[in-house]
């Protein structure tokens, strides 16, 4: 683990303002952005700051050169031949709802997806069974990160038009079989699609060999900027879809009365397109492409082992996901006994400049169903190293001797907690009543709106 892997590139972990260089272990959520990406998004506003595909001139010329060189781009790395099917959009959210309100229905048709999805994979179903009379049916999933082809099959024999699920949860970090998903739905006529957030920044990807109808992306989970995604389709498929926006770039030609759209994928781009967030995020793929995904799933797997043995002991931590590391590679989840998941976040970022994830990582079912207020998540990426993960562990092992089994945990917590010891932790958070007592200040001190809403986006 003593290779960089690209770790100084990234102005983010950059120590600042007397302070140590941040650990960040929140890249599910979003990853870090290394220098190449800033660099070309500033290229593209410095030197050609053009309009793809409408004017003539060198500026206009060049974005679209470098806009389709970014189409060919994501299509490599994510295993298609024919570049026609990616289509660039805001987000994998984007891309499901593309997908989701592009198809034809007829009533009763049925759409399956697992017990545990992202609430973007799950929400835009609940609305279509309510406007278009589709049936929503949910495939359970064990606890213990395995994968049941025979209950797959049985809801299959039921009749399915599409089967939609994640490639790697956010939630625990499994990953689903999906060329073995993919051809079993096939089987029974239905069409695929995976939300790939967390699998396509971290493994290699393959999706014409698996025969993957839909795939969804986010680029910034991928060392891209917010605002860019794709929707990886086989072309087929995405030719039968009915696009949610059109106008602008989507047109062969209009009258007043009547109009042709253009084929697939331009079809699907309405407006004006987020130029520099399309050459950034193309800008990411060459970085992993760079630093090779191998290396990427063996230095956060090692980090994942590295924690989970340090933790393994320790009663009151309750792992969510699969027990062995190497089958949540970039995900260690867990619970805490007595201590709210808010809490134990804020402690850890104060108290360690250690930055990790609390609540219901947007799929509110799974913990709704189990009475669960949420949980703690830490996620690696190749930028990680072992001082990030002794460090997390060790503020763990603070927060549980700061609030001992039994105590309250939340704002209603209001006992004073112990004095800070010499020697453990980098740092502490001064003038507080304990770690519990900072959480509800804390995440409202950016004020309403999704500032200051601590349950949101996975």
């Amino acid at each position: 683990m003593t290779r960089d892997l690209g770790r100084a590139e990234f102005p983010a972990l950059v120590p600042r303002d007397g302070r140590p260089a941040p650990v960040y272990l929140d890249s599910a959520c979003m990853s870090l952005v290394p220098a190449p990406v800033l660099a070309a998004m500033e290229e593209y506003y410095r030197d050609f700051p053009g309009c793809a595909g409408r004017s003539l001139h060198r500026f206009a010329e060049e974005v679209g050169r470098r806009y389709e060189a970014a189409r060919e781009g994501f299509a490599r790395f994510l295993g298609r031949s024919d570049a026609r099917g990616v289509v660039f959009v805001r987000n994998a959210t984007e891309a499901i709802n593309l997908v989701a309100q592009g198809l034809a229905y007829r009533p009763g048709d049925r759409v399956l997806v697992t017990d545990r999805e992202h609430n973007s994979n799950l929400i835009v179903w609940q609305r279509l069974a309510a406007e278009r009379g589709i049936r929503l049916a949910t495939l359970a999933l064990p606890d213990d990160g395995s994968f049941d082809g025979d209950a797959l099959d049985a809801e299959l024999a039921r009749g399915v038009r599409v089967v939609s699920f994640f490639h790697t949860s956010n939630l625990d970090g499994r990953t689903l079989p999906i060329r073995e998903i993919t051809e079993r739905a096939h089987d029974r006529g239905a069409l695929v699609m995976f939300d790939g957030c967390q699998a396509a920044p971290h493994r290699p990807v393959d999706l014409d060999r698996w025969g993957v109808d839909f795939y969804a992306v986010s680029a910034h989970k991928m060392l891209g900027p917010t605002g860019t995604g794709v929707l990886a389709a086989a072309p087929g498929p995405l030719a039968d879809l009915r696009p949610l926006l059109v106008g602008g770039e989507t047109v062969e030609w209009s009258t007043l009365t009547e109009h042709a759209l253009r084929p697939p994928p331009h079809r699907f781009e309405a407006g004006l397109q987020n130029y520099a967030g399309v050459i950034g995020a193309h800008a990411g793929v060459r970085f992993l492409e760079r630093i090779g995904l191998d290396a990427v799933e063996a230095r956060q797997r090692a980090l994942n082992e590295r924690v989970t043995r340090a933790l393994a002991d320790a009663p009151r931590v309750h792992l969510l996901g699969p027990a062995a590391a190497r089958d949540r590679s970039s995900i260690f989840a867990f619970a805490l006994d007595g201590i709210d998941p808010h809490d134990a976040a804020v402690f850890l970022d104060e108290g360690y400049d250690v930055m990790v994830r609390s609540g219901m990582h947007c799929a509110h079912s799974f913990y709704a169903r189990r009475g669960l207020p949420g949980n703690v998540r830490a996620s690696f990426y190749f930028y990680n190293d072992r001082r990030d993960a002794d460090t997390f562990v060790r503020g763990v092992e603070e927060l549980l001797e700061r609030l001992p089994a039994g105590a309250l945990s939340g704002t209603s917590a209001a006992s004073p907690a112990p004095a800070p010891r010499a020697g453990r932790g980098p740092r502490r958070a001064a003038g507080s009543t304990g770690a519990a007592a900072r959480s509800a200040p804390l995440r409202r001190r950016a004020g309403p709106g999704r500032a200051g809403f601590a349950g949101g986006s996975g």
